[in-house]
């Protein structure tokens, strides 16, 4: 018999940062290392991580980390954690790993420990055991993981759908799922991004209709905007693709990469004689790929709008489909570069928001219940909202509402014996702000500064003071960026100049000079003067020096 703990140190009530930890009598397993797409809010930070300073203290407990699938919401923050963490094994599929190798290697990590692992071999830990189970996902390789202990398997589904049409690698094998479930599943934990959505998502998730027309109607140039590991779609492109005498270019060296190695590895079906090199890239007609940095939605897009991309510049005939998902909290991105496209003049295909990603709807979340017949439920991956609708999706199918966890990060579930014990232990959770190649330092102060500094500017103050004669040296200087338009505005800038000197005289006649208040009271008198004129509160800085 077993004491089992399960919480999350990220991935509950929010969409991405997935990290759940499964603790069997002191030995850690640990499913998903992602990331989060930093919002239009967050100003700078590239994308956000969980924080992992519980791992570290318990580095000797933890037997490896599962990777279902190669997504960044799953695997991307791998080449942050192994900065601290470099003696971890990473379990994974093939096509899996080769998705955090190529990640690992631009963040130049080269000795990870990487364990590839296939479908329904099963993985011995002592008196645990993983069994890992091919799913339906937008990637080949898609697993999800059945932990299996003396009290009875914990079952994590990872990203899934049902969809009898995905084949080979991309199918799901119900059987085994089916005999999982007979043998006695002590807790599912089971997605929730799309509980709220009704029947199946099959064939919702499918675009090839719109990929099929819009080849069909346009015949310039079109340029296919998707994300580098949504493989499953960029099949359906080439399917389409196949069927015509046009030719393909795939822009960017990562995207090239995994679709070469996709097609190398027999996970994408395509003619490589139909791939061009960049040069074709201004080629009547040629079908253009490109994708989206991870941390930087529509960056390869925003480079071609600003005309600083050295191969190709979009033009009033071009086509430009956007076949990747729009992320929530990047609305205000994604309406500048639309809307710079509208400019251009180039036609805008967007896929309706009808098109769904390979994320389980309700019928699919019910039909894996059913399968699973758990004893515990466990909502995980979506926010708060989601796992509520998933939870009532649980309790339609008999699973007592005492027996659904509806946890946050840092929640632990205890389970002794198999059965649920009351607890209210909590575990340390926090984000951790990635800013290029900083982790960790990006505070509320930090980006309350950049806020500031986007809303309305920055005003330098600059002030010498003769360290002998205690006067100023020549006079105050002021500059100002992105405040106002000094041309214009002589009389504020020179207004201001008199209160700073007034400040600075007032308290230069004693012989000890406070710098900290001298400073704080020109930040005081300054600011209130700047919002009477202008009703803006720019920062200001002040540097004042004896000389």
């Amino acid at each position: 018999m077993s004491k089992i703990k399960i919480f999350a140190l990220g991935g509950q009530n929010e969409i991405g940062k997935n990290m759940y930890v499964v603790d069997v009598d002191d030995k850690l397993y640990i499913f998903e290392a992602g990331l989060k797409y930093a919002d239009d809010k967050l100003l700078g930070v590239d994308y956000i991580i969980p924080n992992y300073d519980y791992l570290i203290e318990n580095k000797d407990k933890i037997q490896g980390f599962f990777i279902t699938h190669g997504h960044d919401e799953q695997m991307g923050a791998l080449s942050d954690i192994l900065v601290d963490l470099p003696d971890v094994k990473i379990y994974g599929g093939k096509f899996t790993l080769e998705i955090i190798k190529q990640d690992l290697n631009e963040s130049k990590i080269n000795n990870a420990n990487l364990i590839e692992i296939k479908a329904h071999k099963k993985l011995n830990f002592g008196n645990v055991s993983i069994f890992p189970i091919q799913v339906s996902h937008a990637l080949p390789d898609s697993y999800l993981y059945v932990l299996t202990t003396p009290d009875g398997s914990i079952v994590f589904t990872g990203n899934y759908v049902f969809d009898p049409s995905m084949l080979g690698p991309y199918g799901t094998d119900i059987g085994k799922l089916a005999y999982i479930g007979k043998q006695g599943v002590l807790c599912l934990m089971n997605e929730s991004i799309y509980s709220d959505k009704i029947g199946y998502t099959s064939p919702k998730h499918h675009a090839a209709s719109v990929i099929r027309n819009t080849i069909e109607e346009n015949e310039g140039r079109i340029f296919f905007n998707i994300f580098e590991t949504q493989i499953y779609r960029i099949q359906e492109l080439f399917n389409e693709i196949s069927k015509t005498n046009r030719n393909v270019v795939i822009m960017g060296k990562s995207l090239e990469n995994i679709i070469l190695k996709g097609i190398d590895f027999n996970y994408i079906n395509f003619d490589k004689e139909k791939i061009k090199t960049i040069n074709h890239v201004n080629d009547d007609g040629i079908l253009v790929i490109i994708s989206n940095e991870r941390e930087k939605p529509y960056s390869s897009l925003k480079r071609i709008l600003r005309n600083s991309d050295r191969f190709v510049t979009l033009k009033e005939t071009d086509t430009v489909v956007i076949l990747s998902p729009l992320y929530e909290g990047t609305e205000i991105t994604s309406t500048k570069v639309f809307n710079k496209i509208a400019k251009v003049g180039s036609k805008l295909v967007i896929l309706s928001k009808k098109f769904l990603s390979p994320h389980a709807s309700s019928e699919d979340i019910m039909l894996m219940i059913n399968l699973m017949q758990p004893k515990y439920y466990f909502p995980v991956i979506g926010e708060y909202r989601h796992q509520v609708e998933n939870a009532i999706l649980a309790n339609k199918l008999n699973i007592p509402k005492e027996n659904i966890l509806l946890n946050l990060n840092g929640e632990v579930a205890i389970f002794e014996n198999g059965k649920l014990v009351s607890n209210d232990e909590k575990i340390k959770v926090d984000d951790i702000l990635i800013d290029g190649k900083t982790a960790g330092d990006i505070g509320d102060l930090v980006l309350k500064d950049r806020e500031m500094l986007s809303d309305s500017g920055i005003v330098i103050v600059n002030a010498n003071i003769d360290k002998i004669k205690r006067t100023i040296i020549n006079k105050v200087n002021i500059i100002t960026k992105g405040f106002i338009y000094v041309k214009d505005n002589i009389n504020i800038i020179t207004e201001s100049e008199k209160i700073v000197s007034q400040v600075i005289n007032e308290n230069i006649k004693n012989n000890y000079i406070d710098y900290i208040k001298l400073k704080n009271e020109i930040r005081d008198k300054l600011g209130k003067y700047f919002y009477k004129e202008t009703e803006s509160k720019p920062m200001i800085v002040v540097v004042v020096q004896e000389i």
